[in-house]
């Protein structure tokens, strides 16, 4: 049902409706301060961003959208998700170019996302590499993207983009192979 009015809501907003933004915060909200808790778990424990204030800062720059084309609720999640994890690189760069010296935000990737040990690894070079991927592999990229930052399923995950749920696997599995070793090359 909620799936319905979301998707309802994500269409009268793409008709020029502007009052469905007001309604569609309380049917998403919990779902993307889930979202920024799940981004939030890779990110150093005295980070000073928090969930809440990602969501309401990532809320606003998706609502910011001239004209958003989102088709369904995992589409919106799925932008949602990279949105967050963009404001979280622009607060990692802020905080790096910070003149009392504020150091780069740290990410923990585990072996379950990315094929190898658990490193430790600052999100600016995250973010080069999955940019460095994405020149390589837009889709790869997609899908490092919704399923690493997003925490979307294979399913939803090609339900997003659009693609066969082997396509999704198969790019996934390349993924972290190739992210594996780019980021152990740079450590």
């Amino acid at each position: 049902m909620v799936d319905q009015d979301v998707t309802a809501l994500l269409h009268s907003l793409k008709e020029g409706d502007r009052d469905a933004l007001d309604r569609l915060l309380p049917l998403v909200y919990q779902e993307m301060r889930a979202l920024a808790a799940h981004h939030m778990k890779q990110e150093r424990r005295e980070h000073t961003l928090q969930p809440t204030a990602l969501v309401h800062e990532a809320y606003l720059r998706l609502v910011k959208r001239d004209s958003p084309n989102w088709e369904n609720r995992a589409h919106f999640m799925g932008v949602a998700s990279q949105v967050i994890r963009r404001t979280l690189v622009e607060h990692a760069r802020a905080r790096k170019r910070d003149k009392r010296g504020g150091g780069a935000i740290k990410v923990t990737l585990t072996e379950q996302a990315l094929s190898g040990p658990a490193m430790d690894l600052d999100v600016l070079a995250l973010d080069e590499a999955l940019t460095r991927l994405g020149q390589e592999d837009d889709t790869a990229q997609q899908v490092v993207e919704l399923r690493f930052f997003g925490g979307m399923t294979t399913e939803e995950t090609a339900k997003v983009l659009g693609l066969a749920e082997r396509t999704v696997h198969r790019r996934w599995a390349y993924a972290k192979a190739w992210l594996f070793q780019e980021l152990k090359a740079g450590s």
